[in-house]
């Protein structure tokens, strides 16, 4: 057995796999800039070893994989008119299309809370596991942001408005609604891991992604909808407008108790943080790759690094914890084309670039 040292990343070879863990259990594994770098620094050892059968994504203690990127952080740069933004999630973006595309199997256990980066660390995956504890969302619209990392290219290849649903409301999907979702491929009850994990230790180099499969749904409930999927029908007549307001007149025109919770639950939500989201969406709908998904979010990610909502949003939920956002502007129909324009627009040098 190798080590890194033990951090908050562990980065080890257990047998054949290549052990990745998230280890800042006291913040439920949220990633910091320096952990993509190790684990992209991991990634490199692994792809080199011949020894390495197959890739173990983990996180430390009983809360979660991820509940997502180190948003304080990032506060404290954009209030100081600082980079982080700009730097970090060109790592981090990068980091995503090298997962999606990485040569050997790359297993996540995606148990717990799974938020925002820590899908984007799971959810490109070859091979993607839920458990009967996860708890996965995209609630980037509540913090004045969109669903990053990726996160317009998995929803947007979500079956009917499922992804516009869970991208606008930022709900929770569980185990069975992520693979119906297409956020993950099989349920593992929790308390079969460490038997499967002990298994893929005992990996054969040069195992094939289908042997993975296999080995995994040997220990799969075989669950693949849950309680999202049975509105599906509901979803996609509310949810199948290109425009934030025809949604919202669908939703008070329907007046069910779900389509009235639902408003409810939009309108707490950032007003241009929700157009940007649609906007980003539908144009991810037609995209022909992750990586022209990434370039446009990259470019609309630093608007949002620019602007009033997300420090505003982050303020409210994290650092005063009020949940009384005052969003600018405050009302869906005064989010102008003009002020959309600048998170669509090409950004010259700064585009991001993968390799």
């Amino acid at each position: 057995m190798t080590a890194m040292e033990e951090g908050d990343l562990v980065a080890r070879v257990e047998g054949a796999a290549g052990i990745i863990r998230l280890n800042r259990p006291k913040a439920i594994n949220a990633v910091t800039l320096e952990m993509f770098r190790d684990i992209d620094k991991a990634l490199d050892r692994f792809e080199a070893d011949p020894a390495v059968a197959v890739i173990v994504l983990e996180g430390a203690g009983e809360r979660g994989l991820c509940a997502g990127g180190d948003i304080r952080t990032l506060w404290e740069s954009s209030k100081a008119g600082g980079d982080l933004g700009k730097i970090l999630w060109r790592e981090e973006y990068i980091l995503n299309a090298r997962i999606k595309k990485f040569p050997k199997p790359y297993v996540a256990f995606m148990d717990g809370i799974v938020m925002g980066g820590g899908v984007g660390l799971s959810a490109h995956a070859s091979h993607r596991i839920v458990t009967d504890r996860t708890k996965l969302a995209m609630p980037e619209v509540g913090l004045g942001f969109f669903p990053d990392v990726g996160g317009t290219w998995l929803l947007s290849r979500s079956p009917g408005e499922i992804g516009t649903y869970f991208g606008l409301t930022g709900q929770t999907m569980n185990g069975p609604d992520a693979i119906h979702a297409k956020f993950a491929d099989a349920v593992v009850p929790a308390a079969k891991w460490p038997e499967l994990r002990e298994a893929l230790t005992r990996a054969r180099p040069g195992v094939s992604a289908a042997e993975v499969t296999r080995l995994i749904n040997g220990f799969a409930s075989g669950e693949f909808a849950g309680p999202v999927a049975a509105k599906e029908p509901v979803i996609d007549a509310l949810f199948g407008f290109d425009r934030m307001e025809d949604i919202l007149a669908a939703l008070e025109r329907d007046g069910s108790e779900f389509a009235l919770a639902t408003l409810k639950t939009l309108k707490e939500k950032s007003p241009r943080g929700m157009v940007v989201t649609l906007k980003l969406l539908r144009l991810a709908r037609t995209a022909s790759s992750l990586e022209e998904c990434l370039v446009r979010e990259y470019r609309a990610a630093l608007e949002v690094f620019r602007s009033d909502d997300f420090r505003e949003g982050v303020r409210a939920a994290v650092i005063d914890k009020d949940r009384n956002p005052s969003w600018s502007p405050p009302r869906i129909e005064d989010v102008t084309p003009a002020m959309l324009a600048p998170y669509l627009a090409e950004i010259g040098a700064d585009e991001l670039k993968f390799n």
